[in-house]
């Protein structure tokens, strides 16, 4: 439970807003029509992760994602961009594999005891108290960014949603270092560090901690993580030969530390 607090208390979340709307609590609107068949079911919504847009933007917004999330949420081209969106897909990844991680030690301890189905169905909360266990809701934030059309009158509307997972944080990364063109910059080397990259790297260190030696075969629920040996603060790049696995604990005491 260290590891989640760590991630939740100093992660960021949250990336790109749109600003339609940003006002509207200024005004009041009212439909006064006197038509019988008055229809304003549909009503427009004024929120950061959600774009009122004409018809044809949402329907273009469902073919090309990235390119239209970055438009309309005001996520940038830059260096200072790219860098925000690696963060938020670090943080996110590492909450991902947390909530593995407790998932397997909830399924170690059932397996265990082997109750009886429904029990776990029903009384799932007392099953886990009379066990002595108290497994904390973990929940991996996902934001959806939805760009909504709704008709003047009311009566119709569509909308397009993209949730900002894993592979749309990996997909953001990539189009923005395409953009921008600093692969080699510090900022270019992390968005590089996608998920896939990080699982080759675990899977090649044999699932073990290169510097306290313990692995995942002697301790299932370790939590591992992929550290720059030549930290790219300070030059390093994304490069196979340049990554190793830590344990958490381990990558926090190395730090940005060159060690040889």
């Amino acid at each position: 439970m260290n590891y989640v607090a760590e991630i939740r208390s100093q992660g960021s979340f949250e990336l790109g807003a749109s600003s339609t709307g940003q006002y509207a609590h200024l005004a009041t609107f009212e439909n006064n029509s006197v038509w019988n068949n008055r229809r304003d079911r549909n009503v427009a919504e004024y929120v950061p992760h959600v774009h009122n847009a004409s018809l044809q933007v949402v329907r273009n917004a469902s073919i090309d994602p990235v390119k239209y999330l970055m438009k309309y949420f005001s996520i940038k081209a830059d260096q200072e961009t790219l860098a925000d969106v690696q963060h938020v897909a670090e943080d996110i990844s590492r909450l991902e594999e947390a909530v593995a991680n407790v998932k397997g030690r909830e399924a170690a301890i059932t397996a265990r005891i082997n109750p009886p189905a429904f029990i776990l169905k029903r009384y799932a909360d007392e099953f886990w108290n009379q066990v002595g266990v108290s497994l904390s809701p973990i929940t991996v934030p996902y934001p959806r960014y939805t760009f909504r059309y709704t008709s003047a009158g009311g009566n119709s509307g569509q909308a397009s949603s993209i949730e900002r997972n894993t592979p749309t944080l990996d997909a953001l990364s990539a189009t923005l270092v395409e953009k921008i063109r600093w692969a080699k910059s510090a900022v270019g080397q992390r968005a590089l560090m996608t998920v896939r990259l990080r699982g080759q790297i675990k899977e090649h260190d044999l699932y073990t901690c290169l510097q306290c030696s313990v692995s995942v075969a002697a301790e299932p629920h370790l939590l591992l993580e992929v550290d720059h040996i030549h930290p790219v603060s300070k030059g390093g790049l994304s490069t196979p030969e340049n990554l190793q696995t830590l344990c958490w604990r381990c990558n926090r005491s190395k730090g940005a530390k060159v060690v040889a």
